[in-house]
């Protein structure tokens, strides 16, 4: 066993069979999905408020492309 983790190599291999397997092909049967992103704030300071926003619509936007 090696004595450090090295996560690219295993990574690399699940990450070929995902791809593969076709699990990042969206299958086309399901309705659009969108989401509307507000302009950008005019002072051009970005704080908290604007990651959390972020985290949420890319969540959302990752599990509806999950789902089809």
């Amino acid at each position: 066993m090696d004595k450090t983790y090295s996560p690219s190599d295993i990574e690399r291999r699940i990450y070929e069979r995902w791809e593969a397997s076709g699990l990042f092909a969206p299958r086309g049967d399901g309705p659009g999905y969108c989401i509307v992103i507000p302009p950008p704030n005019v002072t051009g300071t970005l704080h908290m408020g604007h990651a959390f926003q972020d985290t949420i619509m890319d969540a959302l936007t990752r599990y509806h492309r999950m789902r089809g």
